[in-house]
């Protein structure tokens, strides 16, 4: 199976999960989550990264990285890779911690930033182990909202500049808008590519023309192409429609299967449709 692609650039922000392997606890105690704190402000420096959010489960995390270099991969090796390293130190055991490689969802920093920074702080919410999110004492809210200190290794002036300049009035208002998330839809509904949550300009300035992606997943290959409903919106004659049929499947990576769903034809007539306009057009070889 391929592996998904990593998308680094300087200046990339990411949502950043890694799980216990076969499901299991990551963190036994809180002495456990005191040393992957301080793991992960080590990698913070030593990589030039801020955290904007982070919240800590017990068979998983989240983080919210801004990364000013290409380093992403080079600093989760570090960071999971060390605190594997004395997690089984303490606990007298070898093998995995993690279960594979960690997930990073590339951001958009202007659209989906600070959604995101709340969504991960209301995880022990939603998942039934607090009533509210200032209760739970392993996640970056009590710190952003004012009601603790705020650690060395993270950072709240990005999200609290979202709501003003006033320090108070800021805190307060970001504690209005995170009690408001638990009845804001998923953020993940409108993933793309399973690794990218941004708009279409923004998955545009991804594209990486002339790079070679014979490795990388389909759906990955294609970022930033038109919908389905925008290449066949001028397409009231057959021609026109055979054409576009050929388009999405070849020029933009559309499954057949997809493209008949959509056009509610068989799948058999979107490959013979294919079929004869390449072998009567040179246009659409490759």
């Amino acid at each position: 199976m391929v592996r998904p692609l990593r998308i680094e650039f300087p200046g990339a922000v990411y949502h950043i999960t890694a799980r216990g392997n076969a499901r299991a606890k990551i963190f036994k105690d809180d002495a456990d989550r005191d040393t992957f704190l301080s793991v992960l402000e080590q990698v913070l420096t030593r990589f030039d990264w801020l955290l904007h959010a982070y919240c800590l489960m017990d068979n998983h995390y989240h983080l919210m990285i801004d990364t000013s270099e290409a380093n992403l991969s080079a600093g989760m090796r570090q960071l999971n890779g060390v605190y594997t390293q004395r997690f089984n130190r303490r606990h007298r055991r070898v093998g995995h911690v993690f279960q594979g490689r960690f997930k990073a969802i590339v951001v958009d920093r202007d659209s989906y930033l600070l959604e995101l920074c709340r969504y991960v702080v209301l995880n022990p919410v939603r998942a039934r182990m607090v009533r509210e999110a200032k209760d739970y004492p392993w996640s970056s809210y009590r710190a952003t909202a004012g009601l603790s200190l705020v650690p060395r290794y993270l950072t709240c002036d990005w999200i609290l500049s979202q709501f003003g300049k006033s320090r108070v009035a800021t805190q307060k208002r970001y504690r209005a808008f995170v009690a408001e998330g638990m009845k804001a839809p998923s953020p993940w509904e409108k993933l793309e590519a399973q690794m990218i949550l941004g708009n279409e300009a923004f998955i545009a300035t991804l594209r990486r023309p002339g790079s070679d992606v014979r490795e990388v997943r389909r759906e990955q290959r294609f970022l930033g192409r038109p919908k389905l409903g925008g290449i066949f919106r001028k397409t009231a004659e057959r021609h026109q429609r055979n054409r576009a049929i050929v388009e999405a499947a070849v020029r933009h990576g559309y499954s057949q299967a997809a493209i008949a769903d959509h056009l509610g034809l068989h799948y058999s007539s979107v490959s013979k449709v294919i079929n004869q306009e390449i072998a009567s057009d040179s246009r659409f070889k490759t």
